[in-house]
């Protein structure tokens, strides 16, 4: 029975599951997404998300910490250098885990975890949605914007043709 257990061990005592733990979140620090089973995945959120939240300030204690769990010299550079910065004003969920399907040898579900920022697919298509297009419907408060956009937009139009002008 499972009895208030909050981790998941994975199968493994804890001197080998601290060291799994400290190779994946290595990995997905350096690579910025990897593959793994659902299990792992979840567990590896749970395990790097404080380290970076301990990332945002950036001091020595902060780094000595986060590299008693990491134990790797240029993912604590990489997580302090390129990855802080960037979630600097998230104020949490910094990775993302998702289903892949199952592997082909034994059938375990698969997952990709990812950082959230940087993600450039996601990045891209996000401001394609904030986008609004207009309907074709005709409306009289759709055509007054309309008019008043199209006047600022002629002078700036005229004014570097004029320049053209002097300089021949």
């Amino acid at each position: 029975m499972r009895h208030n257990r909050s981790i998941n061990h994975l199968g493994r005592k804890s001197g080998h599951r601290k060291a799994l733990m400290a190779s994946l979140a290595t990995s997905l620090i350096l690579r910025k997404r990897i593959n793994t089973t659902v299990a792992k995945a979840k567990a590896l959120k749970s395990y790097v998300e404080p380290l970076v939240t301990k990332s945002k300030e950036d001091t020595t204690p902060s780094r000595r910490t986060v590299f008693s769990y990491l134990k790797n010299k240029e993912a604590v550079s990489e997580l302090f250098r390129v990855i802080a910065p960037k979630i600097a004003d998230r104020p949490g969920g910094y990775t993302r885990v998702l289903k892949t399907g199952f592997r082909q040898g034994d059938g375990a579900e698969m997952a990709l975890i990812e950082f959230v920022d940087f993600n450039e697919a996601a990045l891209a298509s996000t401001p394609k949605k904030a986008a609004k297009k207009t309907t074709r419907r005709s409306s009289k408060k759709a055509e007054a914007p309309k008019a008043e956009e199209a006047a600022p937009e002629a002078p700036v139009a005229e004014a570097p043709a004029a320049e053209e002008d002097k300089a021949e």
